[in-house]
């Protein structure tokens, strides 16, 4: 087999932001949101990695061999065989940082569908992407909906590694972000989840989660009821208080709301526009939140034409 070659000219990226959890899906349910990091890549001659970033992160992350997108393509050109010289890597980043909206996911996949881009004939399949992808963030939910985009069902197996399945959403369900002012690590909010639950609440997330499928894709009249948690939002009620109140009070209205992801921004997932108006005047009532509607990406990473 012949070793596989890096193209020489420069290679264009877009991934998406993802929302996860989606209230009872726990580290499995994942949307692909229209908010695009673009990265582009051109291999050198010379050593060593060159990063340049604009945008979101741009006066706080690393650039050199530390950059989350960086540790991503090497990895990904270590599982081809294939390592370049060097190369020139710059990062047009849209997604918040820290909020729930799978930063760090779309860094991963990002990078590593990049380095794949980038090997003329990769023999790189999806799968395997996903599966050297979760070596570095252990959990698949943002990770398939990033790679895959639409909705995502994702799991862990002991024998077989990560699993991903794409989802169609209905065409009548709409997104709208609550985006706070100041981000949560994502390690913060995982560390004060419980190491056990009740059977009842289990249960519960089970449910919902199974319902909350059928709602995205066939109802969306049942997403109040398919987005209610039990199992990790209140738990992390210390983390971001006013998360935890925003999305309890639109609840309490009646609108589907959830975290999302690890927070502290919260997703609204409806059919009925009216929802939005009055998420819109709740808000109000909290400080410091922006409501953007973000329309559900159809597309996951994948390599764009260079724009001129």
């Amino acid at each position: 087999m012949a070793t596989p070659r890096v193209r020489s000219g420069p290679v264009r990226v877009l991934v998406p932001a993802s929302s996860a959890n989606l209230g009872p899906g726990f580290d499995s349910l994942g949307l692909a949101l229209a908010v695009y990091d673009e990265l582009i890549a051109m291999a050198t001659e010379d050593e060593g990695v060159l990063v340049e970033v604009a945008g979101e992160g741009a006066e706080s992350l690393p650039h050199d061999e530390r950059h989350l997108v960086v540790q991503a393509m090497n990895l990904a050109f270590e599982e081809m065989g294939v390592r370049p010289t060097g190369f020139v890597l710059r990062c047009r980043n849209a997604i918040p940082q820290g909020r729930g909206l799978g930063s760090s996911a779309a860094a991963i996949v990002g990078g590593m569908v990049l380095a794949r881009a980038m090997v003329e004939e990769s023999s790189l399949s999806d799968a395997q992407l996903l599966k050297a992808a979760t070596s570095m963030e252990s959990h698949p939910d943002n990770l398939a909906a990033a790679l895959h985009g639409g909705f995502t069902v994702a799991w862990l197996s002991d024998e077989q590694g990560p699993g991903a399945v794409r989802l169609v959403p209905h065409p009548d369900v709409h997104a709208v972000l609550a985006l706070p002012e100041s981000a949560v690590p994502t390690k913060q909010a995982r560390a004060v989840l419980p190491e056990a639950v009740s059977y009842a609440d289990a249960s519960h997330n089970l449910a919902r989660s199974a319902l909350l499928v059928h709602a995205l894709t066939n109802d969306p009249t049942l997403l109040w009821e398919a987005t209610s948690d039990r199992l990790h939002q209140q738990a992390r009620v210390g983390v971001y208080p006013e998360a935890v109140t925003l999305t309890d009070a639109l609840r309490d209205a009646g609108i589907p709301a959830a975290i999302s992801g690890a927070g502290p921004a919260v997703i609204v997932l409806t059919a009925d526009l009216s929802d939005v108006e009055r998420a819109v005047t709740i808000a109000d009532q909290v400080n410091s939140w922006t409501l953007r509607p973000i329309p559900i990406s159809a597309l996951g990473a994948a390599e764009r034409p260079i724009e001129v």
